[in-house]
Protein backbone atom coordinates (compact mmCIF):
# COMPACT_ATOMS: atom_id res chain seq x y z
CA UNK A 1 0.00 0.00 0.00
CA UNK A 2 0.90 3.45 -0.23
CA UNK A 3 2.02 5.35 2.64
CA UNK A 4 3.34 8.68 3.98
CA UNK A 5 6.44 7.61 6.24
CA UNK A 6 8.38 9.58 8.66
CA UNK A 7 11.49 7.54 8.48
CA UNK A 8 13.26 9.78 11.33
CA UNK A 9 12.53 13.29 12.48
CA UNK A 10 13.53 15.25 8.97
CA UNK A 11 12.67 12.77 6.66
CA UNK A 12 9.28 12.37 5.33
CA UNK A 13 8.57 10.66 2.20
CA UNK A 14 5.72 8.81 0.48
CA UNK A 15 6.48 4.86 0.00
CA UNK A 16 4.98 1.54 -0.94
CA UNK A 17 4.70 -0.48 2.55
CA UNK A 18 3.28 -3.67 3.70
CA UNK A 19 -0.38 -3.87 4.51
CA UNK A 20 -0.72 -3.40 8.35
CA UNK A 21 -0.57 -6.88 10.28
CA UNK A 22 -3.94 -8.01 12.27
CA UNK A 23 -3.40 -8.52 15.58
CA UNK A 24 -6.50 -10.36 17.13
CA UNK A 25 -8.51 -7.42 18.97
CA UNK A 26 -7.72 -5.35 15.70
CA UNK A 27 -9.26 -4.01 12.93
CA UNK A 28 -7.97 -3.20 9.05
CA UNK A 29 -9.72 0.01 7.98
CA UNK A 30 -9.46 1.37 4.16
CA UNK A 31 -8.82 4.83 5.07
CA UNK A 32 -11.31 7.25 3.38
CA UNK A 33 -10.12 10.43 4.96
CA UNK A 34 -6.85 11.58 7.43
CA UNK A 35 -6.54 15.13 8.37
CA UNK A 36 -3.13 17.14 9.67
CA UNK A 37 -2.96 18.07 12.49
CA UNK A 38 -0.39 20.30 13.92
CA UNK A 39 0.79 17.50 16.40
CA UNK A 40 2.07 15.77 13.61
CA UNK A 41 4.72 18.29 12.36
CA UNK A 42 6.15 17.72 15.87
CA UNK A 43 6.53 14.01 15.02
CA UNK A 44 8.24 15.12 11.60
CA UNK A 45 10.68 17.61 13.58
CA UNK A 46 11.00 15.02 16.65
CA UNK A 47 9.45 17.12 19.21
CA UNK A 48 7.44 14.18 20.12
CA UNK A 49 8.58 10.48 21.27
CA UNK A 50 7.91 8.29 18.56
CA UNK A 51 8.62 4.96 17.22
CA UNK A 52 10.21 5.91 13.78
CA UNK A 53 10.15 4.89 11.22
CA UNK A 54 6.23 5.76 11.79
CA UNK A 55 2.76 6.87 9.25
CA UNK A 56 1.35 9.80 11.36
CA UNK A 57 -2.29 10.59 11.14
CA UNK A 58 -4.44 10.09 14.01
CA UNK A 59 -7.25 11.98 12.61
CA UNK A 60 -8.84 9.30 10.30
CA UNK A 61 -12.07 8.07 8.85
CA UNK A 62 -12.17 4.94 6.55
CA UNK A 63 -14.34 1.74 6.19
CA UNK A 64 -13.78 -1.64 7.93
CA UNK A 65 -12.43 -4.54 5.44
CA UNK A 66 -11.01 -7.20 7.84
CA UNK A 67 -10.68 -8.11 11.67
CA UNK A 68 -8.58 -10.38 13.80
CA UNK A 69 -11.35 -11.95 15.76
CA UNK A 70 -14.00 -13.47 14.72
CA UNK A 71 -16.10 -11.73 17.49
CA UNK A 72 -15.42 -8.44 15.88
CA UNK A 73 -16.84 -9.67 12.54
CA UNK A 74 -20.09 -7.48 12.65
CA UNK A 75 -17.68 -4.68 11.91
CA UNK A 76 -16.44 -5.39 8.07
CA UNK A 77 -18.44 -3.19 5.59
CA UNK A 78 -19.26 -0.49 8.25
CA UNK A 79 -18.43 3.29 7.85
CA UNK A 80 -16.23 4.17 11.26
CA UNK A 81 -13.97 6.55 13.17
CA UNK A 82 -12.51 5.58 16.14
CA UNK A 83 -10.53 6.14 19.05
CA UNK A 84 -6.34 5.61 18.87
CA UNK A 85 -6.02 4.45 22.26
CA UNK A 86 -4.23 1.09 21.97
CA UNK A 87 -4.43 -0.08 25.89
CA UNK A 88 -4.58 -3.68 27.91
CA UNK A 89 -8.36 -2.88 29.08
CA UNK A 90 -7.26 -4.95 32.17
CA UNK A 91 -5.84 -2.48 34.71
CA UNK A 92 -7.79 -0.43 36.73
CA UNK A 93 -6.94 2.46 34.35
CA UNK A 94 -8.60 0.88 31.86
CA UNK A 95 -11.58 -0.67 33.87
CA UNK A 96 -12.57 2.98 35.03
CA UNK A 97 -12.17 4.10 31.66
CA UNK A 98 -8.95 6.19 31.54
CA UNK A 99 -6.92 4.99 28.70
CA UNK A 100 -4.47 6.96 28.53
CA UNK A 101 -3.80 5.88 31.93
CA UNK A 102 -3.10 2.64 31.12
CA UNK A 103 0.72 1.53 31.67
CA UNK A 104 1.07 -0.40 28.64
CA UNK A 105 -0.34 2.48 26.27
CA UNK A 106 0.16 3.55 22.72
CA UNK A 107 -1.11 5.94 20.54
CA UNK A 108 -1.80 5.31 16.21
CA UNK A 109 0.16 7.46 14.35
CA UNK A 110 3.12 7.77 16.76
CA UNK A 111 4.22 4.64 18.69
CA UNK A 112 2.04 2.70 16.47
CA UNK A 113 1.39 3.12 12.36
CA UNK A 114 -1.19 6.20 11.88
CA UNK A 115 -3.63 6.38 8.78
CA UNK A 116 -1.21 8.57 6.53
CA UNK A 117 -1.90 5.45 4.22
CA UNK A 118 -4.37 3.17 2.26
CA UNK A 119 -4.94 1.22 5.74
CA UNK A 120 -4.59 1.54 8.97
CA UNK A 121 -4.54 -0.87 11.78
CA UNK A 122 -6.78 0.08 14.80
CA UNK A 123 -8.24 -1.33 18.12
CA UNK A 124 -11.67 -2.84 17.45
CA UNK A 125 -12.89 -2.03 20.89
CA UNK A 126 -12.34 1.78 20.15
CA UNK A 127 -14.59 1.80 16.74
CA UNK A 128 -17.67 4.19 16.61
CA UNK A 129 -20.33 3.63 13.19
CA UNK A 130 -20.00 6.74 11.24
CA UNK A 131 -23.69 7.93 10.49
CA UNK A 132 -24.55 7.84 6.18
CA UNK A 133 -25.14 11.71 6.67
CA UNK A 134 -22.02 12.42 8.47
CA UNK A 135 -19.21 12.56 5.63
CA UNK A 136 -16.11 10.86 5.98
CA UNK A 137 -14.22 14.29 5.16
CA UNK A 138 -16.26 15.28 8.92
CA UNK A 139 -15.67 12.21 9.96
CA UNK A 140 -12.02 12.42 10.36
CA UNK A 141 -12.71 15.67 12.99
CA UNK A 142 -14.39 13.82 15.37
CA UNK A 143 -11.12 13.56 17.07
CA UNK A 144 -9.99 17.53 17.44
CA UNK A 145 -13.65 17.88 18.47
CA UNK A 146 -13.44 15.00 20.67
CA UNK A 147 -10.41 16.95 22.31
CA UNK A 148 -12.63 20.76 22.60
CA UNK A 149 -15.36 17.66 24.69
CA UNK A 150 -12.88 16.47 26.59
CA UNK A 151 -11.17 20.10 27.61
CA UNK A 152 -14.64 21.17 28.36
CA UNK A 153 -15.43 18.63 31.21
CA UNK A 154 -12.44 18.96 32.59
CA UNK A 155 -12.87 22.51 32.70
CA UNK A 156 -16.19 21.39 34.10
CA UNK A 157 -17.56 24.29 31.84
CA UNK A 158 -21.60 24.69 32.21
CA UNK A 159 -24.67 26.15 30.59
CA UNK A 160 -24.68 30.04 30.53
CA UNK A 161 -20.77 30.60 31.52
CA UNK A 162 -18.48 32.72 29.48
CA UNK A 163 -16.09 31.65 27.74
CA UNK A 164 -12.78 33.28 26.18
CA UNK A 165 -10.74 31.07 23.62
CA UNK A 166 -7.43 31.70 23.12
CA UNK A 167 -6.42 30.46 19.35
CA UNK A 168 -8.17 29.86 16.28
CA UNK A 169 -6.20 27.08 15.61
CA UNK A 170 -8.13 23.83 14.19
CA UNK A 171 -8.45 23.04 18.51
CA UNK A 172 -9.79 26.62 19.02
CA UNK A 173 -12.66 26.40 16.56
CA UNK A 174 -13.51 22.85 18.00
CA UNK A 175 -13.90 24.71 21.54
CA UNK A 176 -15.72 27.42 20.08
CA UNK A 177 -18.17 24.45 18.18
CA UNK A 178 -18.36 23.12 21.81
CA UNK A 179 -18.91 25.99 23.49
CA UNK A 180 -21.83 27.01 21.46
CA UNK A 181 -23.18 23.37 21.07
CA UNK A 182 -23.07 23.41 25.25
CA UNK A 183 -24.78 26.65 25.40
CA UNK A 184 -21.77 28.64 27.24
CA UNK A 185 -22.54 32.80 26.29
CA UNK A 186 -20.54 35.59 25.47
CA UNK A 187 -18.36 33.12 23.53
CA UNK A 188 -14.61 35.06 22.54
CA UNK A 189 -12.25 33.82 20.59
CA UNK A 190 -8.37 35.49 20.36
CA UNK A 191 -5.82 35.55 17.74
CA UNK A 192 -2.38 36.76 17.29
CA UNK A 193 -4.18 37.91 13.67
CA UNK A 194 -6.94 38.07 11.37
CA UNK A 195 -6.28 34.88 9.51
CA UNK A 196 -9.19 32.61 10.60
CA UNK A 197 -11.09 35.02 13.19
CA UNK A 198 -13.52 35.33 9.94
CA UNK A 199 -14.40 31.78 10.25
CA UNK A 200 -15.17 32.69 14.23
CA UNK A 201 -17.16 35.48 13.57
CA UNK A 202 -19.00 32.98 11.07
CA UNK A 203 -19.25 30.53 13.25
CA UNK A 204 -21.00 32.70 16.06
CA UNK A 205 -18.55 34.12 18.28
CA UNK A 206 -20.00 36.87 20.28
CA UNK A 207 -16.41 38.27 19.65
CA UNK A 208 -13.13 37.85 17.72
CA UNK A 209 -10.27 39.81 18.89
CA UNK A 210 -7.06 40.23 17.05
CA UNK A 211 -3.96 40.88 19.14
CA UNK A 212 -1.83 42.41 16.47
CA UNK A 213 -4.09 45.89 16.52
CA UNK A 214 -6.38 45.22 19.67
CA UNK A 215 -5.34 45.74 23.14
CA UNK A 216 -6.98 42.07 24.53
CA UNK A 217 -7.22 43.29 28.72
CA UNK A 218 -9.35 46.75 27.23
CA UNK A 219 -11.56 44.55 25.01
CA UNK A 220 -12.16 42.28 27.85
CA UNK A 221 -13.63 44.65 30.16
CA UNK A 222 -15.91 45.50 28.07
CA UNK A 223 -17.45 42.11 27.03
CA UNK A 224 -16.66 40.12 30.39
CA UNK A 225 -16.34 43.42 33.08
CA UNK A 226 -16.11 40.74 35.87
CA UNK A 227 -13.51 38.62 34.21
CA UNK A 228 -14.28 35.11 32.26
CA UNK A 229 -15.97 32.02 33.58
CA UNK A 230 -13.49 29.51 31.62
CA UNK A 231 -10.96 30.65 29.26
CA UNK A 232 -9.58 27.86 27.29
CA UNK A 233 -5.53 28.31 25.94
CA UNK A 234 -5.55 26.39 22.44
CA UNK A 235 -1.63 27.98 21.78
CA UNK A 236 0.50 26.43 24.48
CA UNK A 237 2.37 29.93 24.28
CA UNK A 238 3.83 31.49 27.48
CA UNK A 239 2.34 34.68 26.91
CA UNK A 240 -0.83 33.86 26.19
CA UNK A 241 -1.08 31.64 29.30
CA UNK A 242 -0.20 35.14 31.41
CA UNK A 243 -2.75 36.93 30.36
CA UNK A 244 -5.42 33.77 30.10
CA UNK A 245 -4.40 33.98 34.08
CA UNK A 246 -5.22 37.88 34.16
CA UNK A 247 -8.56 37.62 32.87
CA UNK A 248 -10.08 34.67 34.94
CA UNK A 249 -12.89 35.96 37.14
CA UNK A 250 -11.96 35.30 40.92
CA UNK A 251 -12.93 31.36 41.35
CA UNK A 252 -12.66 30.90 37.76
CA UNK A 253 -10.91 28.15 35.58
CA UNK A 254 -8.06 28.11 32.67
CA UNK A 255 -8.05 25.15 30.99
CA UNK A 256 -4.50 24.38 29.20
CA UNK A 257 -5.15 22.53 25.70
CA UNK A 258 -2.02 23.60 23.85
CA UNK A 259 0.91 21.96 23.56
CA UNK A 260 4.17 23.79 24.75
CA UNK A 261 6.82 21.99 23.11
CA UNK A 262 8.58 21.21 25.99
CA UNK A 263 9.32 24.63 27.08
CA UNK A 264 9.85 25.83 30.69
CA UNK A 265 7.45 28.79 30.83
CA UNK A 266 7.62 31.51 34.14
CA UNK A 267 4.26 31.46 35.04
CA UNK A 268 2.54 34.36 38.12
CA UNK A 269 1.43 32.10 40.21
CA UNK A 270 0.07 34.70 42.63
CA UNK A 271 -2.51 35.33 40.04
CA UNK A 272 -3.56 31.84 40.68
CA UNK A 273 -3.11 32.16 44.40
CA UNK A 274 -4.86 35.09 45.15
CA UNK A 275 -7.45 34.63 43.12
CA UNK A 276 -8.38 31.26 43.63
CA UNK A 277 -7.93 29.80 40.10
CA UNK A 278 -8.56 26.24 38.89
CA UNK A 279 -5.87 25.81 36.51
CA UNK A 280 -6.32 21.95 34.50
CA UNK A 281 -4.49 20.17 32.10
CA UNK A 282 -6.51 19.02 29.61
CA UNK A 283 -4.20 16.98 26.94
CA UNK A 284 -5.14 13.59 27.04
CA UNK A 285 -8.97 14.20 25.89
CA UNK A 286 -9.98 10.00 25.43
CA UNK A 287 -13.64 8.11 24.09
CA UNK A 288 -14.91 11.58 23.32
CA UNK A 289 -15.67 10.08 19.51
CA UNK A 290 -18.88 8.79 20.27
CA UNK A 291 -20.49 12.18 21.59
CA UNK A 292 -18.82 13.93 18.29
CA UNK A 293 -20.31 11.33 15.71
CA UNK A 294 -23.94 11.96 17.67
CA UNK A 295 -23.97 15.93 17.57
CA UNK A 296 -22.76 15.48 13.78
CA UNK A 297 -25.49 13.33 13.12
CA UNK A 298 -28.38 15.73 14.61
CA UNK A 299 -26.57 18.75 12.78
CA UNK A 300 -26.37 20.62 16.30
CA UNK A 301 -22.01 20.85 14.84
CA UNK A 302 -21.19 20.83 11.92
CA UNK A 303 -17.14 21.20 10.82
CA UNK A 304 -17.25 20.29 7.38
CA UNK A 305 -15.78 23.88 6.40
CA UNK A 306 -12.53 23.52 8.69
CA UNK A 307 -11.39 20.66 5.83
CA UNK A 308 -10.01 23.85 3.39
CA UNK A 309 -7.56 21.75 1.48
CA UNK A 310 -8.62 18.06 -0.09
CA UNK A 311 -5.14 16.48 -1.42
CA UNK A 312 -4.09 13.09 -2.35
CA UNK A 313 -1.60 11.47 -0.69
CA UNK A 314 0.97 12.09 -3.62
CA UNK A 315 0.54 15.76 -2.54
CA UNK A 316 1.93 15.34 0.86
CA UNK A 317 4.46 18.19 0.57
CA UNK A 318 1.94 20.64 0.06
CA UNK A 319 -0.38 19.58 2.91
CA UNK A 320 2.72 19.78 4.98
CA UNK A 321 3.34 23.31 3.94
CA UNK A 322 0.13 24.75 3.90
CA UNK A 323 -0.54 23.35 8.36
CA UNK A 324 3.15 25.39 8.82
CA UNK A 325 2.17 28.42 7.44
CA UNK A 326 -1.13 28.61 8.03
CA UNK A 327 -2.03 31.07 5.54
CA UNK A 328 -5.22 33.13 5.46
CA UNK A 329 -8.68 30.96 5.71
CA UNK A 330 -6.55 28.08 6.23
CA UNK A 331 -7.72 25.53 8.94
CA UNK A 332 -7.14 21.85 8.10
CA UNK A 333 -5.49 19.87 4.95
CA UNK A 334 -7.22 16.64 4.60
CA UNK A 335 -6.13 13.49 2.80
CA UNK A 336 -8.61 12.04 0.65
CA UNK A 337 -8.35 8.25 -0.63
Amino acid sequence: MKAIVIKEPGQVSLEQVELPALEPGFALVKVKAAAICATDLEVLDGNISANYPVIPGHEWSGIVEAVGSEEDSHWIGKRVIGSNDVVCLKCDACRSGNWRYCKDFEEIGFKRNGAYGEYVAVPAYGLCELPENVSFIQGALCEPLGVAFGTMEKAGAKLGDTCLIMGAGSIGLCMLAAAKAMGMRKIVVCASSEKRLGIARKMGAYAAIALDHQDLTEEMKKIHPGGTDVIIDATGIESCIRQCLKLARKGGTVALAGYGRGKIMSIPIDDIHINNLRVVGAGNNWNQHKKAVALMEDGIINIEHFATDLLPLEEYEKGIQLARKRPEGFVKAVFVL
